[in-house]
């Protein structure tokens, strides 16, 4: 039995040229496309480009109503707060304070 013979770089270069061929001689043969299938396959690609694009549209638009939905209820929070709670003036905090600081000693003796 012969051994493994390594091919050579004229070996290699014709089962280059000899596969580039058999490539180029099968793309040739397939059959031309079409007109009328072209002209439809690129009318559904843009209708379901439009899709998407509407979709995406309708999504930004919800997107948007929401954000300012939120921001009006948070601003409506605010205000709720605000207006529930009047702000103490300086003396009611101190009194507030004091008297916390009474209760925090009077429960370590």
């Amino acid at each position: 039995m012969a051994a493994y013979k390594e091919p050579g770089l004229n070996d290699r270069r014709n089962a280059a040229i000899a596969a580039r061929e058999k490539a180029l001689a099968k793309l040739k043969a397939k059959p031309p496309v079409d007109p009328a299938v072209e002209a439809e396959r690129i009318a559904r690609e843009k209708a379901r480009e439009e899709a998407a694009a509407a979709k995406r549209e309708a999504a930004r638009i919800a997107r948007e109503e929401a954000q300012a939905l939120k921001a009006q209820q948070a601003e409506e929070a605010a205000a709720a707060k605000a207006s529930a709670k009047p702000a103490l003036s300086e003396a009611e905090r101190k009194a507030l304070r004091d008297a916390r600081y009474a209760a925090r000693k009077a429960r370590k003796k």
